[in-house]
């Protein structure tokens, strides 16, 4: 009888709502790829990029435990190659599709995350709006396809989502090295500070939300 060698065993096993899972089976091109598919690909909506990307960076202090070494610089390569390309490939995936993509998904959190995605691009405009998907969960996986199915010019998406894509996927990480590298035992604490950092990437979406509503309140009014 066959037997399974014990690296592909625990890479069959790998649970890929897990960011230590992810990251102990395939490592920093694990994370390449994690960031691609979210970005890129509808299928990659449910995967966890905010809490790999936070987790992987504080990895790489050697405190979060669990034998996963990781190098900080090949890490921020990959996160951001990965964050950049994926996104650029759901935009022309998009453009080549329009909407009959989103429309065949039966995901109901898809269909919300579209919602959402479009609403930002009418409410914030295009460049706004692409830099501030990206700290929304499932909005940040659907707005680029939808971005090239409104045909949103390939310029401005491009320049816009490589900002939002380096300040995402780079901040986060160095977010979790920093925090990693301050705190001993840190991996104690990792469930909590995972939640916290994603909690405080929503900080942007919800200060804009928050004026954009004062602002029609005022209008409003003034009418």
């Amino acid at each position: 009888m066959m037997t399974t060698p014990v690296w592909m065993s625990s890479q069959l096993a790998v649970n890929v709502l897990d960011a230590r899972s992810l990251l102990g089976a395939f490592g920093v091109l694990g994370v390449g790829v994690v960031m691609f598919a979210e970005t890129g690909l509808l299928i990659g909506f449910f995967l966890p990029g905010d809490s790999l990307l936070f987790t992987a960076g504080l990895l790489c202090t050697g405190n979060g435990g669990h034998g996963v070494g990781l190098s900080l610089g090949p890490l921020l390569v990959a996160a951001a190659v990965g964050a950049l390309a994926g996104s650029q490939c759901g935009y022309l995936i998009g453009r080549r599709a329009g909407g009959a993509l989103l429309a065949r998904g039966r995901s109901a959190r898809l269909h919300e995350g579209a919602r959402r995605a479009e609403d930002l691009l009418g409410r914030y405009g295009y460049a706004k709006a692409i830099v501030l998907a990206r700290f929304v969960p499932v909005v940040r996986t659907v707005l680029n396809p939808l971005a090239g199915a409104l045909n949103v010019p390939v310029r401005v998406f491009t320049v816009w989502q490589v900002i939002g894509g380096l300040v995402w996927s780079v901040g986060l990480t160095l977010a979790g090295y920093a925090l990693g590298s301050s705190i001993p035992n840190v991996d104690r604490y990792l469930l909590l500070l995972v939640a916290l950092i994603v909690a405080v990437s929503l900080i942007p979406f919800g200060a804009e939300l928050y004026r954009s509503r004062r602002r029609a309140k005022t209008e409003e009014a003034g009418g």
